[in-house]
């Protein structure tokens, strides 16, 4: 859906949605209430952002590739994946990027500026001129802004909650409070209050975490129902009426106006077709391998279909998404948004595409990779290729052919290299040491 042009803002904020206007404002003002405002910390104002001129085609000299990017990096949603080609691009055009000091800007706190390193407030010096900020971040456009110009291309990636929460489980079940008590996904979800404690260590990542992410502030909890055995239940995914919700609806608003895409994990390689095109790169720039991959996970990136369900999966993807309504109200909304798009861009070519997309992927794989495909970290003995080890199930990597010519070398080390590896070889670009220090061992890292 992107951002909001011109004549669609007239349409949201015109005279006749005054009335409505007015009732989502004083909505609003009283969830503030409620929360301290950390919204209107976050927003200077409403103003929306000037949306892009409409591109004129798919013709590379008809535009230039933009190089001022904003990537908010989802948890559990195939944002790795798209972390490595935003490194790939950066480091192969010597852009420069905004980094934290470790691996996150202090999440799951709110994104400062002064996390950034290397950052200059005004007043104390010229500010380095950062190209890409994409690292871990919980979203707070106000201080974004004092880091990146406003016209950043700005995106970001969700996913069906259903299969965040089957992800999310698995590697978060040490971190989460509310997970670690559960002995199953299924029990958890079967009666999650049990368990959950909203403002427990770790247990954002156990509801509505993309929400969470996007920096949005929380409704008052929703009503819930008890049911049969003593289990409480909020409604089921399909009889939440999602229109009736005008700080929902609001939200979602805001977020259209803030983000020029939300790329959707299911449809992954549909989502980067329409990324290149819309940043003017190519689609070498946009292939990639999946990374921080979970063995045994869900390799696919196909969406959840309930024909293929048994009635048990049928039920845990419906308890799922209830239990995460503010992520399945933001997943309908940037799924309808993507296939706006993609009949906007045109369905066979498209395809034609996606099949372009997968054959160069595919190729790479059988050139670059040992075996041509992700290995068990076994497998993997240079450690600048394997990937952190976290949660309960084994995260995948790739192990490099031998025999590749140097120029090879080079592009498949960029492929296959993990994200904390790469941001380690971008800081020592960006900061190369100016005194030899003495090797340190690896630091422990937080999720």
């Amino acid at each position: 859906m992107g951002p909001l042009s011109p004549t669609r803002t007239m349409r949201l904020w015109g005279p006749r949605s005054l009335g409505v206007a007015l009732g989502v404002f004083m909505t609003i003002g009283f969830a503030l209430q409620l929360w301290g405002g950390p919204f209107h910390r976050r927003l200077p104002g409403l103003q929306l952002r000037q949306p892009l001129a409409p591109s004129s085609g798919s013709a590379v000299s008809s535009c230039l590739p933009r190089q001022r990017l904003v990537f908010l990096k989802t948890h559990k949603s195939g944002s790795s994946s798209v972390l490595n080609l935003l490194h790939r691009y950066g480091d192969r055009h010597g852009l420069r990027f905004a980094l934290p000091a470790r691996y996150q800007f202090g999440y799951p706190r709110l994104f400062q500026a002064s996390q950034v390193k290397g950052y200059r407030t005004q007043g104390r010096g010229t500010k380095p001129p950062f190209h890409i900020l994409c690292h871990h971040m919980r979203f707070n456009l106000k201080e974004v802004l004092q880091v990146m110009p406003s016209d950043s291309f700005f995106f970001s990636i969700v996913r069906d909650p259903a299969a965040l929460a089957r992800s999310a489980f698995s590697y978060y079940k040490s971190t989460s409070s509310a997970f670690r008590k559960a002995p199953s996904l299924a029990a958890f979800l079967a009666n999650p209050r049990a368990f959950y404690r909203p403002g427990a260590r770790g247990d954002h990542y156990a509801r509505n975490l993309l929400w969470f992410d996007f920096g949005l502030p929380f409704p008052p909890e929703m009503k819930t129902k008890r049911v049969a055995g003593g289990h409480s239940q909020t409604s089921s995914p399909s009889s939440l009426d999602l229109g009736s919700s005008s700080f929902i609806q609001w939200s979602l608003a805001w977020l259209d106006s803030v983000f020029d895409l939300v790329l959707v994990a299911e449809y992954f390689d549909e989502s980067l077709v329409l990324l290149a095109d819309a940043l003017c790169w190519g689609l070498d720039d946009v292939v990639g391998f999946m990374h921080n991959a979970q063995a045994g996970g869900e390799q696919g990136r196909g969406p959840v279909s309930n024909g293929g369900l048994t009635a048990e999966d049928g039920q845990l993807t419906a308890r799922a998404r209830a239990w995460n309504h503010l992520d399945w109200a933001l997943y309908v909304h940037f799924n309808h948004s993507l296939w706006a798009r993609i009949n906007q861009y045109g369905q066979s070519r498209l395809e034609s595409a996606v099949a372009e997309l997968r054959a160069r992927r595919e190729a790479l794989a059988k050139h670059c990779l040992e075996g041509g495909e992700a290995l068990d970290p076994k497998y993997i003995t240079d450690r600048r290729f394997r990937p952190f080890q976290f949660g309960s199930g084994k995260v995948l990597g790739y192990v490099l052919r031998s025999g590749l010519s140097l120029a090879d070398q080079e592009e498949c080390e960029r492929l296959a290299t993990p994200e904390l590896q790469y941001k380690d070889k971008l800081d020592s670009k960006q900061f190369p040491p100016t005194v030899s220090l003495p090797l340190k061992t690896s630091r422990i890292l937080s999720p």
